[in-house]
């Protein structure tokens, strides 16, 4: 098979008219006429004085003027292409005029003139010229291709669809009418069937599109350009798979490095990261530093979790533009990734250097520095994008928006990670004014900050407000019910929760059942819990995200209820689903951690979901637990202390951090750490408080004074801080 290339219009339209160009159909030019009017030499005005519709004796036109006059319109065209003066479009106007004066019948003459409006920006005109032509030889092809050409023009141009001067007034549908002629016309041409498609799938008329394409393909099946249309097609109404099976239909050695792009795309986007990694790196075989290739390949890459690969690819894009920061961002998000957090920072720096306002590359940094615990230099890289994307007057796009509100949730995550209550939450109110999703986040942004702050009332009134200003968000409204749920009004959150229920959509009703569901899980109603989740359950389609959220819910419930076998069962099921699932990878990996079970399966789990999510004290305080259980202390404690900074107000990672301390030696600083604990209990809300753990730290606690009592009996002055 050949690999016949056409022009692929860019957005399926915009260069539509290059496939579809009228021919100049001029008079043909007799000898003695082409003699009078030398090139670079002003014609005469015979325009102006030429006869109005000679005969010749028989009574027949006398089409020599028209010709003549045809002719010198060829030479004011010229004249203009060479001076660019509009003067001389305008006598080759007035030319054309003058030989249709002679012969206004005259299909060739009607239609140069047509043309000649056309490509001189006189669309009215060309329009009017064109359809008057079309009374008198309604089947001409050339009149019905102008008339094509201006209506793809205005198309393209994004203009008013409706024209004051059509007939019929849209545009998109004016365009379908003439390619519908021009196909019925000249049936076998490939280019206007391609341009008829694309009008049709503009209109979402998938199945008339699909005709013309596959009717195109029938004519010329080597056509680059109508197997990439045909798979566009499929894509844009959702059969993915019968994209890819347009491309793999034809044989590899036959594809074009188009055709491969294509083929990596859908791949991608049915999950086959790598078939898609094949079909990037013939694409960028095909066509050697193809940055879009390699882009793709790379992203490809990573998303097969082929690291080292997706480096080498984004260094190779590197090296070949050099200006270009998008690979170092890359990069740097790669040996995070991989751990190497100065190295990445490094990366980060020399892409912050090449363009200081990128918002990117700036964002990155400040992950990076949140990372690696550097909390105000991070605060500050963060305030800076806030400021970037600030505007006095309070309007922004719905993108800036949307820049602004990740910029603004991270500053507020860093400064609720160093316990500025006030500063988190004036971040957070940033973004509530913002409004939309925006403001949704920011609300719970706030509560989770005054929960943190064991300042319950405040959630509760939070929480409240954001009701009050979002009447009609189910979402906010779960987010209070859990509050007052937690906060000793059960009954009332519940109400609320189940006043929800019962909407069309039924996916909404599975949202409100695995809201109770952890509700009731809290609130230790095992059984209640139980039906929720099966309720849940029984309206749970097949998408992989509601599956692996569902299994994960049943694992906690087993959990909690000391189920461990039930609940490690969930989790696999989870995993099998994604096994780069970091919430589930991290509570299987405690789970078994913290019984001392399959500790270096525990430990391959936890330190994934660290790696996913280095700025989560929870995962932190796994990973230094599940180091603590395998007796390697100094990484133990590493992490543990990273848990801490992240998580002050955690009673879990405090009580982790003091057995650490008991275990090598440190008692004082073990029993700093489980009063710690245990002064967050006692603020802990009771759904986040089991007594018995409770119990087991002021056992511990009660055990270390003893002995540092001891101690100092012995020496007879209290010990020295260790």
């Amino acid at each position: 098979m050949k690999k016949t290339k056409t022009i692929l219009p860019p957005l399926w339209l915009a260069l539509a008219t290059a496939s579809v160009a009228s021919s100049s159909a001029m008079y043909a030019l007799p000898q003695s006429a082409s003699s009078t009017a030398p090139s670079g030499v002003s014609a005469p005005n015979s325009a102006k004085s030429a006869p109005s519709n000679p005969t010749d004796p028989s009574g027949q036109v006398d089409r020599t003027k028209a010709y003549f006059h045809a002719a010198m319109a060829g030479i004011y065209e010229e004249q203009a292409m060479d001076t660019g003066s509009p003067e001389y479009v305008a006598h080759a106007i007035e030319e054309l005029k003058a030989a249709l004066s002679i012969d206004p019948n005259s299909p060739a003459l009607n239609n140069e003139l047509a043309d000649l409006y056309f490509r001189t920006g006189r669309t009215h005109e060309a329009e009017a010229t064109a359809r008057n032509l079309l009374k008198t030889s309604p089947d001409d092809l050339d009149a019905h291709k102008l008339l094509g050409r201006i209506y793809l023009r205005r198309l393209g141009e994004a203009q008013n669809s409706v024209s004051s001067t059509s007939a019929s007034g849209n545009a998109l549908d004016l365009a379908i009418t003439e390619f519908e002629k021009i196909v019925e016309l000249q049936p076998r041409s490939v280019d206007d069937r391609m341009v008829l498609g694309q009008l049709y799938s503009v209109r979402h008329d998938t199945k008339k599109a699909e005709e013309e394409f596959k009717t195109a393909q029938s004519i010329d099946p080597d056509s680059e350009s109508v197997v990439l249309n045909l798979a566009r097609l499929y894509a844009e109404s959702g059969n993915i798979s019968q994209a890819a099976q347009v491309i793999e239909a034809v044989p590899e050695s036959d594809r074009t490095s188009k055709m491969e792009f294509a083929l990596g795309a859908a791949y991608d986007q049915l999950k086959k990261p790598k078939d898609a990694i094949a079909a990037y790196t013939r694409a960028s075989d095909m066509e050697p530093g193809d940055v879009h290739a390699l882009n793709a390949l790379a992203q490809a890459l990573l998303n097969d979790g082929q690291s080292d690969e997706a480096l080498k690819v984004y260094s190779s894009l590197a090296r070949i533009n050099p200006d270009d920061v998008d690979p170092l961002i890359r990069i740097s998000e790669i040996q995070r990734r991989q751990g190497k957090y100065e190295d990445a920072l490094a990366t980060i720096d020399k892409a912050v250097q090449k363009a200081p306002d990128s918002l990117e590359a700036g964002y990155n940094k400040g992950l990076l520095l949140d990372v690696l615990g550097r909390y105000d230099e991070a605060a500050k890289e963060l305030e800076h994008m806030v400021d970037l994307t600030s505007h006095a007057n309070g309007a922004y796009t719905a993108q800036e928006k949307n820049n602004r509100g990740v910029f603004l949730e991270r500053l507020g995550a860093v400064y609720h990670e160093q316990n500025k209550t006030d500063l988190a939450i004036a971040t957070y109110q940033k973004m509530i004014d913002l409004g939309g999703d925006q403001a949704q986040r920011g609300y719970q942004g706030q509560v989770d900050v005054y929960r943190d702050a064991k300042m319950f009332d405040k959630a509760v009134e939070v929480a409240q407000k954001a009701v009050a200003a979002n009447p009609k968000s189910n979402e906010l409204k779960l987010m209070l019910a859990g509050e007052l749920a937690d906060q000793g009004k059960p009954d009332e959150g519940i109400a609320l929760a189940k006043s929800l229920l019962n909407n069309p959509d039924k996916n909404k009703d599975r949202i409100v059942w695995l809201a109770l569901a952890q509700i009731d899980t809290r609130l230790r109603r095992w059984k209640d819990a139980e039906e929720d989740l099966n309720k849940a359950e029984a309206l749970t389609t097949d998408k992989k995200d509601d599956r692996i959220y569902l299994l994960f819910l049943r694992g906690a419930w087993s959990e909690r209820q000391k189920r461990y076998e039930q609940a490690e069962q969930y989790f696999r099921q989870a995993l099998n689903l994604d096994p780069s699932n970091s919430m589930v990878l991290n509570y299987l990996g405690f789970m078994l951690a913290d019984r001392g079970s399959k500790l270096p399966e525990a430990l391959k789990m936890i330190r994934k979901a660290v790696e996913e999510d280095p700025m989560n004290g929870a995962y932190l305080d796994s990973l230094g637990w599940v180091y603590f259980k395998l007796g390697q202390y100094e990484l133990a404690e590493e992490n543990l202390r990273k848990a801490v900074e992240r998580g002050q107000t955690d009673p879990t990672v405090h009580d982790h951090l003091g057995d650490l301390y008991e275990k090598t030696g440190r008692i004082r600083l073990a029993a700093a750490q489980w009063e710690l604990a245990l002064a967050e209990f006692s603020k802990s809300a009771s759904a986040d408080v089991e007594p018995s753990e409770v119990a087991k730290v002021q056992r511990k606690l009660e055990s270390a004074r003893v002995k540092l009592a001891k101690e100092d009996s012995i020496s007879g002055t209290p010990s020295k801080p260790e």
